[in-house]
């Protein structure tokens, strides 16, 4: 897929830190679970994109806004690019696509978010004539070509567009009005095919055959019979309003229609409808289950398939979870139990809402590994590991399951499945009996743990039915759902921002503020932010980790006011108004502890106040507190252990402000209280005379002991427009005495409502805009108009010494936005950074970080913007005119973490390609340890000398050169040492993988970097290499003269099979619904495609109507069950336009015993139904006659590929039945685009070259040598596990190389040259000396 390349320009500003809100119903609860483990949620205008591993906040993403507004809309629709990791490097193309993002959001936009430069790529043309904002309401990308991917999309209540992603154009759209599009899903046998579901039932089927016009996609409209009584009610009660561009997410925001494909099962689909559960057969257009919910169940918001187990989860709108299992033998699912995703214990009343959940896809891949590598080093197995048990463990199945509550909390669920204690005790009593067979205990334990030894023929003679071993190894013993507990408990939780943020408050701690445990040592700055919530919560902010570091529940209602006492204690309040009866306001101040965690509340009163209180202000020493009040006196707080109220000012203050700490300069001189205090003419003077400040207390030592030999003082501003400023000295306050402004400091007639105060400087702003500052000590001031609304906050900028400026000065203004003046500099508004509006949202809070050292550091804002995010902007300050940094002006500080990151997918390209393939190759698991350098000192047996990293790795066949090992693992030493590539559970498991052979290795490879499909086809190449070995064993067999017989499909057991009645088949009887989910997507063996056919016939019995009559006849005839074919067509009503086809139909197949003039007559008729596109009838009869491969060949044709699969799997063997599987593999790898599915059917069918030529034409070609090698690796362990004797011997000569991969083969020695040739060019010159330099400086 090609995708334009990110901007080169750096974008307006770099967010070092930046922490989302809390989702809410507006986001339409959107969130997409990647196959890697990446969550990536709508929050707000931003997508916060999280590790479910470690759960950690990776990064979250702002969406900018339009040119024509201010403000970003809500993110309605997120999804992941299916794109995998690519595998070769290209220096002029972008190899960052496979972390691509497609966003939609509330005003119809849509776009690709790229991870790395965190801006979009590509805006879609969404422009609808109709309508300029149809809000999105959901994404599904979509495989049109091998390279390509299209984006469909639901915009509005009923329009449904697909986009092609190279260009942004849209193709196609189809308008379903009056139905609401409700979701979108994909196929995941076929990514070629989605559907979309509507409220009212109504199932659009499409199938993307390019992405150029609307002639490349077919359409199947369908409709599911559900009850709309409520929609039908909810649309009267809406039609008032005006919804015409909002989604149906908006319009009905309680009433949900969700829908998944079954994992398990093709054409099969889970419909969850607000009160009824469905299974829907795409294929036969029928419901094969409905049920509805029993009464006290909530609704459903969404349905959740689990790929391990036949099982599926439905999250409902009250925040719980019901499990819901397969009846053995039909596909009729019960619930089975109720869970709790939301814990009544440590949440608020009421509880938060459950608004998104999702399951993980990655989980069971790393179980299958897991289940084959049991038996090796038993004694490393982590019992506190949730996925390390062994087979003997009651536990079948976990998965983890992540939900999003609407408090800012995600949390992370193991799901898991137990056997009984019952089914247990007869599991265990099974096993002893198996090993009192005549079988060595030796030769049991290698057939059920060795790998991939088990997987093939033990000996040429004596060969086991290898469908049923592999089924019996992988599965373990056979347990029913019934006997299967399900169980749901809390595996971790990351706690973010809770609510919409109200208050933000930085500690600035001045050179006299002391510890809070007491004592004189002086209190440092530290890298926390306090933000005061809407739902009362303080969330305190750790910026080094940008997470939150604690959250108090302080209030019962919004937090109003929050300020800092020093850096351990924070001081808070918030009011609410009394009863009808009393009146007043109940004011509520509370001392919270960081350090204890305790909340202490102080002036404490019996009844209501009159006046409610409108802000605090505390010193910077945090000695001190004023509490303004409405309308009321001022009041002086001593914040002792105990606070103490010093004094009440009554004065009509409208603006209060402490001074700030003062730059450390040597001797500093305190400023002279000599002076008067500051007025002009107009301006009324508040001398030492006022009866308000002349009184004061004795200095004398304060209550915690200590004595207050210094003072601060704070600046003010009245009503009237004066100024004044007055000294806290112990308990004592007085005026301070400042120097009288110029003559040219003009008082502005509107009113003051900000002030900054910093010794020597005062900055007051007023609501016309006007600023105005001015020198305590000099008598200096100026003054200019910003030309803007009123202002709300001043904030002084922090200075260090040797800064060039000390009056910068960031300001807040009553329409949200901010701007920063350098008010040293001759013209402060030609000067300044001019924000008028901060990317995607408005500004509600803002402060400066004082965390300063060097005059070389930039200035951070810490800023709290009205989508209820907080974030820190970086401003350049070096330059002649302030600006904000851009990510290539200045490095950015690698983030502090307190657990590493082991995302590997997170890597960049060239260094998780490196990965890749160090893990590929194998490594020692001791290269993984932190403290591997210290442990080289042991002189521990086969431990790599510090220099040379080759030791690491294990003694494999090579690929390429020797060298390219050793640079990958030097590349990826900085990772290694911080602990980011794998965490200890997947090094556990690479621990036992590397010693099971090359597919295990490479499947571990895949699935950890989210690529299922690949894994499954390393986990699938065994069984069809030894499928294949087989049918070349079996061939060479024949030839000879006293050679057994293979348990082959034979004639005999074919004509039984046809002769079979009703519903028995061999294999039949109690089947494992619990495992090997996946792997079926590979099937491919006879015995398996049987059976699964089989199965399908059961679900389809009580189906009525023509169309699903035709469908079960050509069913039963492809497994071969003629009688009951024959049965059903004889029962078709003569009234049918179907009875002289089905008269025929019977009659020919009931004639079985043929002639070869009954087979030319046959023949004739056949042809001239396919003539008349009846195909379907002309195979029934070519298969009376025996002509199974036309049969084949005809369905094929018509698109029946499955059908012709099975049917063959019944009737063919040996080259017929490879040709069959060889024209399927052709389909699927370059119609289907599915390569890794059509690779195995390659080697399955013996076209190892074709599959050669696959990977080569893919760009793949590590994969292409690993190929190689792992082919290569267990041909050889199928020739050793032959016997010895003379027949042995023979059948060794014959297929002692494999077809197609014979080592002089021209392919395989380029893929071997080009293999190495590549990476070690491309790690050599591209990125081994440009990223490890920066990576080892970063």
């Amino acid at each position: 897929m090609s995708m334009p390349r990110p901007p080169n320009e750096p974008s307006l500003a770099t967010w070092d830190c930046m922490l989302p809100g809390p989702p809410s119903k507006n986001n339409c609860g959107s969130a997409d679970l990647s196959s890697a483990g990446l969550l990536a949620y709508a929050a707000g205008s931003s997508v916060a994109i999280l590790d479910t591993h470690s759960m950690q906040l990776v990064s979250t993403i702002p969406l900018p806004p339009q040119a024509s507004s201010t403000v970003s809309p809500f993110i309605t629709a997120v999804r992941w690019s299916p794109l995998p990791l690519p595998h070769y490097l290209m220096e002029s193309e972008n190899t960052s696509s496979h972390l691509l993002l497609a966003v939609g959001d509330r005003h119809g936009r849509i776009s690709l978010l790229d991870f790395r430069s965190k801006a979009p790529v590509l805006s879609f043309d969404t422009n609808n004539p109709n309508s300029s904002k149809l809000g999105i309401q959901d994404l599904c990308w979509i495989q049109a070509r091998p390279d390509s991917w299209s984006l469909a999309a639901i915009s509005g209540p009923s329009f449904l567009s697909i986009y092609n992603t190279a260009t942004g154009r849209c193709f196609f759209k189809y308008d379903s009005s009056p139905e609401y599009f409700s979701c979108l899903g994909r196929d995941p046998f076929d990514s070629r095919h989605f559907c979309a579901l509507g409220l009212k039932g109504f199932l659009l089927s499409v199938r993307l055959l390019g992405d150029d016009s609307e002639n490349d996609v077919a359409l199947k409209e369908l409709q599911i019979r559900t009850d709309a009584s409520e929609l039908q009610r909810l649309e009267r009660d809406s039609s008032s309003g005006s919804n015409s561009g909002a989604p149906a997410s908006a319009i009905f925001p309680n009433y949900v229609a969700k829908f998944a494909f079954s994992p398990h099962w093709k054409h099969v689909i889970l419909v969850g409808f607000p009160r009824e559960v469905l299974l829907f057969d795409l294929q036969y257009e029928s419901v094969l289950f409905a049920a509805g919910l029993p009464r006290g169940c909530s609704k459903i918001l969404e349905v959740l398939p689990d790929v391990n187990m036949e099982v599926f989860y439905c999250a409902h709108l009250d925040g719980k979870l019901s499990t819901w299992r397969r009846k053995e033998g039909d596909q009729v699912h019960i619930m089975c139990s109720m869970d709790e995703l939301m814990p009544s214990i440590g949440t608020t009343v009421p509880s938060p809402s459950v608004l998104a959940v999702a399951i993980s896809q990655s989980d069971y891949m790393l179980q299958d590994i897991r289940k084959l590598c049991l038996g090796t080093d038993s004694f490393d197995t982590d019992f506190d590991n949730p996925f390390d048990f062994f087979d003997e463990s009651p536990i079948i199945s976990k998965t983890h399951l992540i939900s999003i509550s609407d408090d800012g909390k995600v949390w992370k669920w193991l799901l898991t499945a137990e056997r009984l204690r019952d089914a247990q005790k007869d599991i265990e009593n099974v096993k002893k009996a198996s090993e009192v067979r005549e079988l060595p205990v030796q030769e049991v334990e290698s057939r059920s743990e060795g790998f991939p030894g088990d997987l093939g023929v033990l000996k040429s003679v004596t060969q086991p039915d290898d469908t049923n071993s592999r089924e019996n190894r992988q599965s373990g013993p056979t347990t029913s759902l019934e006997e299967v507990s399900f169980k749901v408990t809390l595996d971790g939780q990351l706690h973010l921002l809770s609510s919409a943020v109200t208050m933000l408050a930085v500690p600035s701690p001045s050179l006299t503020a002391t510890l809070a445990r007491g004592g004189n040592s002086p209190a440092i700055a530290v890298p926390l932010v306090a933000l005061g919530t809407q739902n009362g919560t303080i969330d305190v902010i750790d910026i080094s980790a940008n997470a939150v570091a604690a959250s108090f529940s302080v209030h019962s209602s919004m937090v109003r006011g929050l300020r800092w006492l020093g850096n351990s204690r924070l001081v808070s309040f918030s009011y609410t108004q009394g009863t009808e009866k009393t009146g007043g306001y109940v004011n509520r101040l509370v001392v919270t502890s960081l350090r204890s965690g305790l909340n202490r509340t102080f002036r404490v009163l019996q009844k209501p106040e009159r006046a409610p209180i409108r802000a605090l202000r505390a010193s910077s020493s945090g000695r001190y507190l004023l509490i303004l009040f409405r309308d009321a006196p001022v009041e002086v707080w001593a914040m002792t252990k105990t606070p103490i109220m010093l004094r009440s000012l009554a004065l009509p203050f409208t603006v209060l402000e402490w001074t700030l700490p003062t730059v450390p300069r040597p001797a500093q001189s305190k400023p002279s209280r000599t002076s008067s205090f500051l007025s002009k003419e107009d301006v009324p003077l508040i001398g030492s005379s006022s009866p308000t400040t002349t009184s004061s207390t004795d200095a004398k030592e304060g209550a915690d002991g200590s004595h207050e030999d210094f003072a601060e003082s704070f600046a003010f501003a009245l009503v009237n427009g004066a100024l004044g400023v007055f000294e806290v000295h112990g308990r004592r306050i007085r005026d301070f005495r400042p120097k009288w402004p110029s003559s040219s400091f003009v008082t502005s007639d509107g009113l003051i409502t900000a002030m900054a105060y910093r010794l020597p400087h005062v900055v007051i702003g007023d609501r016309t805009g006007n600023i105005r500052w001015w020198d305590v000590t000099t008598g200096q001031s100026s003054s200019f108009n910003t030309h803007r609304d009123g202002i709300r906050r001043i904030k002084f900028s922090p200075v260090v010494p040797g800064d060039r400026s000390r009056g910068r000065i960031a300001v807040l203004f009553y329409d949200n936005t901010f701007s920063v003046f350098d008010l040293d500099s001759p013209d402060p508004l030609a000067n300044s950074l001019l924000q008028p509006q901060f990317p995607g949202t408005l500004v509600v809070e803002l402060d400066w970080l004082p965390l300063r050292t060097s005059k070389d550091d930039p200035l951070v804002l810490c800023i709290a913007g009205a989508d209820s995010s907080f974030r820190l902007v970086e401003l350049n300050v070096n330059d002649q005119k302030m600006g904000v940094l851009g990510p290539q002006v200045r490095p950015t500080k690698e983030r502090f973490r307190p657990v590493p990151l082991p995302s590997p997918v997170l890597l960049p390209t060239p260094h998780a390609l490196a990965l890749r393939m160090i893990l590929q190759l194998g490594v020692k698991p001791a290269w993984f340890d932190v403290f591997s350098a210290t442990m080289n000192d042991w002189n521990t047996p086969g431990t790599p000398s510090a220099g040379d990293l080759r030791g690491y790795m294990i003694a494999s066949p090579r690929v390429g050169d020797s060298v390219v090992p050793e640079m990958l693992l030097k590349v990826l030493e900085p990772y290694r040492k911080a602990g980011c590539l794998l965490d200890d559970e997947r090094v556990r498991l690479y621990a036992k993988v590397v010693k099971k052979g090359s597919t295990l290795r490479l499947a571990f490879a895949a699935g950890i970097f989210g690529e299922s499909m690949e894994a499954l086809f390393w986990l699938q190449l065994p069984h069809a290499l030894n499928h294949l070995m087989n049918k070349l064993v079996n061939k060479s067999t024949q030839r000879g003269p006293h050679t057994a017989r293979t348990p082959e499909i034979d004639e005999a057991s074919m004509l039984s099979r046809i002769s079979s009645k009703g519903k028995s088949a061999p294999g039949s009887g109690k089947k494992n619904l619990l495992v090997n989910g996946q792997l079926k997507l590979m099937a491919f063996e006879q015995q398996e495609l049987w059976e699964r056919a089989n199965e399908r016939i059961n679900w389809h019995e009580k189906l009525e109507g023509e169309e699903a009559i035709q469908n079960r006849i050509h069913e039963l005839v492809s497994v071969g069950n003629l009688e009951a074919a024959v049965s059903l067509l004889l029962s078709t009503s003569p009234e049918s336009s179907y009875f002289y086809v089905n008269a025929l139909r019977a009659v020919v197949l009931s004639s079985a015993v043929s002639s070869s003039l009954h087979e030319l007559a046959v023949k004739v008729v056949a042809a001239n139904m396919v003539r008349n596109d009846r195909s379907m009838s002309g195979t029934h009869l070519l298969c009376a006659v025996g002509r199974y491969q036309e049969a084949c060949s005809q369905l094929q044709d018509a698109g029946c590929w499955t059908d012709a699969a099975t049917l063959a799997a019944t009737h063919l063997k040996g080259s017929d039945y490879a040709r069959v599987l060889h024209r399927w593999a052709e389909h699927v790898l370059h119609t289907e685009h599915n390569i890794w599915r059509a690779l195995i059917l390659y080697v399955a069918a013996g076209g190892l070259q074709e599959a050669l030529a696959a990977l080569r034409q893919a760009q793949l070609p590590d994969t292409a040598a690993m190929f190689i090698l792992v082919c290569r690796e267990i041909h050889a362990e199928f020739l050793s596990r032959l016997d010895s004797d003379e027949d042995a011997t023979l059948l060794k000569n014959k297929v002692v190389n494999l077809p197609g991969l014979n080592p002089e083969n021209e392919d395989v020695v380029a893929v071997g040259e080009y293999y190495g040739q590549n990476f070690e060019g491309t790690f050599g010159s591209m990125w081994l000396a440009e990223e490890l330099q920066v990576k080892v400086e970063a």
